[in-house]
């Protein structure tokens, strides 16, 4: 439903009522006010459904309308209205009570700790001294973990330190007090979910990665985890003071959206052919770094194809056309740049001749929007897409029955303009009689949003209100005649029943990601791509933002977008891979002996045994090079060249250079080299090999 048409009375009238029955807790306000004459104070929302019950005998619900949209009825009704100064609540945790500043709070019944949002929280020993959270472990700075991560950086040691029945046993949660005490630290992802298969769980990393996991959903939900360390491992008086305030109206159907959404991906299948897709499932961006051909990047291709195709098909070339859509695959080099993978400014010739600049999406935004067209698709009734259909066949219809540059429109204060083409975002119009502005590009999204909003439309200002504006924009008066020409022609419905969209998960691949300078190519995305921001929680402006045709609109990052990037840690090249992106990150080490499945394609046993042999040996004597470690070894994927080499010829022409550039500078170079042919068995004399090496490169 929309705002009801009421009179002043009315909203007198439900203020007279709110005052004699007061109002219901879960009718609260949370971000507005309503102030009458005499300075008492009432929320907008339940203000206006009680003014309609009272007027129209209808049932008091404050479904269908939102707080911005009652505001601005009651301003508009001359009513003041204040933006509600959101108090902040302060919990204290320690070994014997919990407090909190909220009258409202508590221990009976702790999932109201869905509608609070956490600011800050910290330690606080007897003796006064101070211990923040140290935000290195990849998580957002305040979030619904952010007590029980303080709780395990503090007492890391002691919880360590447990036996496993002892951490099994460790109390983590009682939401009320009919429900049994949830238990369990676990050491791993999959332990927890032998116990408690669900994604309301959060992982400490400690100790080169070694873990603790526990059940965690809201603010409140870990307070007895965290009262239970202070019983076993703390001083008398030490405590954990938590500081949150109320979630407003966005913020909770955001967090509703966003929770569900990820449960719907986790759930969708967990029969992966390959042990890296759950974890890549479980952390949205990974990165697999290692020795180089270790197959990292083919890694990468085989996990995005067995997570597109649900487990059926681990080969990339195998999906369908279709299918693919959902993967991008892009390789970083030093001169890569935001403008490439987010979007800039690109020069274009105009319809005159001259050169001019156009703002260009790069190719990550780009394949952001794929999955996020899908992602909001997927949200969205039947009803809905059928009526987005309806629209649609509407516009094509009308743009096809029309001559370009012929057919003339007129706007409401009689300028005439013709269309001279369209594509998926714009409409491109010539308006000759503007001496100024002579061509215009028109938002087509502002168009069909207007059409299937199902509102009529009859003068500039309805379109100005509908988007939310201050002021009209030069489009608006021609999105007007557009839209009342295509409202005017007579379309014939559409006897096909849209489909609701599936969800589906989008995996974007960069292969050397550490090639490229990270902060500038990402820019203000570092912030969007981490795992804990996902979706709207994560809008940013990006930094052409003002050049969009909405300077309003906000980029995100949805929750069915995953990362996956790959590395040589060896590269000499890299320096530029900061501590801020790694942290949005979780890295897996690839080693030189992972992937040696990879030589099954040889497709012949005996030269897949030699191979493995002659790797092994090479790889074992790299090792005993003092300044050279396992990031030095080579991969699988080098002797994958054994289809078309022999190889000598796979030593001499791939091989000995690469490790030549290895030992390039160290003592005895000659002789390591000697080493090195002798461990991969090369037959011929490795003296005059590398003189012709010096010459070659002389």
């Amino acid at each position: 439903m929309a705002i009801p048409k009421l009179k002043k009375q009315d909203v007198i009238d439900a203020l007279k009522f709110i005052d004699e029955n007061g109002v219901p807790e879960h009718n609260t306000s949370v971000k507005y006010v309503l102030v009458s004459e005499d300075g008492k104070r009432y929320p907008p929302k339940y203000v206006v459904a009680v003014a309609d019950h009272l007027a129209n005998g209808t049932d008091i619900s404050t479904v269908g309308f939102n707080a911005v949209e009652a505001k601005s009825y009651l301003e508009n009704q001359g009513f003041v209205v204040e933006t509600k100064q959101q108090e902040k609540f302060e919990l204290s945790i320690t070994a014997e009570n919990v407090e909190s500043t909220d009258e409202r709070f508590t221990m009976d019944n702790l999932s109201l700790g869905d509608n609070y949002k956490p600011l800050d929280t910290y330690f606080k020993r007897a003796n006064g001294d101070v211990i923040k959270r140290a935000y290195s472990k990849g998580e957002r700075r305040n979030s619904n973990q952010t007590l029980p991560r303080i709780a395990c950086q503090v007492f890391e040691k002691q919880l360590a330190a447990l036996s496993v029945e002892d951490k099994e046993n460790f109390p983590v949660c009682k939401y009320n007090p009919d429900s049994d005490i949830i238990r369990g630290i676990y050491a791993s992802v999959d332990d927890f979910k032998k116990h408690r298969n669900t994604i309301e769980y959060l992982t400490y990393s400690y100790d080169n990665g070694r873990q603790f996991v526990i059940y965690c959903w809201n603010i409140f939900s870990t307070i007895i985890f965290v009262q239970e360390c202070l019983k076993r491992f703390g001083e008398p008086g030490d405590q954990f003071i938590l500081t949150y305030r109320e979630k407003d109206e966005k913020e909770t159907i955001a967090a509703e959206t966003e929770a569900a959404i990820q449960e719907e991906l986790v759930q969708q299948f967990k029969g992966y052919r390959n042990p890296f897709s759950s974890m890549l499932i479980e952390s949205k961006n990974l990165i697999f770094r290692g020795a180089p051909g270790t197959g990292k990047s083919y890694l990468a291709k085989e996990i995005a194809a067995d997570i597109i195709s649900n487990g059926y098909e681990d080969n990339y070339s195998h999906l369908t056309d279709e299918q693919k859509k959902q993967v991008e695959f892009v390789q970083f080099h030093p001169s890569y740049d935001y403008s490439d993978f987010v979007e800039g400014l690109r020069p274009k010739i105009n319809d005159d001749g001259t050169m001019g600049f156009e703002l260009q999406d790069g190719i990550f935004k780009k394949f952001v929007a794929r999955a996020r067209k899908n992602y909001e698709d997927s949200q969205k009734s039947r009803e809905a897409v059928e009526k987005e259909v309806t629209v649609q066949e509407s516009i094509t219809e009308f743009f096809s029955g029309i001559e370009f540059g012929v057919d003339t429109f007129k706007t409401i204060n009689g300028n005439e303009f013709t269309i001279t083409g369209v594509d998926d975002e714009h409409i491109n119009i010539s308006i000759p009689g503007n001496a100024t502005v002579n061509r215009l590009a028109l938002n087509l999204d502002e168009v069909r949003k207007m059409l299937e909003s199902g509102q009529k439309f009859e003068k500039i200002k309805d379109i100005t209100n509908f988007f939310g504006k201050a002021f009209a924009t030069q489009g608006y008066s021609y999105d007007f005649a557009i839209y009342k020409a295509i409202r005017a022609k007579k379309t014939i419905a559409s006897k096909t029943r849209a489909k609701q969209e599936e969800l589906k998960k989008y995996i974007f691949i960069i292969d050397e990601i550490n090639r490229g300078e990270i902060s500038k190519i990402f820019g203000e995305l570092f912030f969007a791509i981490d795992p804990g921001y996902r979706g709207k929680a994560g809008e940013i402006s990006t930094q052409y933002s003002n050049l969009h045709s909405d300077p309003d609109e906000k980029f995100y990052i949805p929750e069915n977008v995953y990362i996956i990037g790959t590395m040589n840690d060896i590269d000499r090249s890299v320096d530029s891979f900061d501590f801020a992106m790694r942290r949005r990150f979780r890295f897996v080490e690839i080693r030189a002996d992972d992937r040696l499945e990879m030589l099954a394609s040889l497709e012949n046993e005996e030269l897949e045994a030699e191979a493995i042999r002659r790797m092994a040996a090479l790889n074992k004597e790299i090792a005993a090079v003092e300044d050279l470690n396992e990031n030095y070894q080579i991969g699988a994927s080098y002797f994958l060249k054994l289809k078309t080499l022999d190889f000598d010829q796979l030593w001499t022409d791939y091989l000995r250079p690469l490790l030549q550039e290895y030992i390039h500078g160290m003592y005895d170079e000659e002789g390591i080299m000697n080493r090195f042919a002798k461990a991969y068995g090369y037959q011929k004399s490795t003296r005059g090999d590398v003189n012709e090496a010096d010459q070659d490169q002389g």
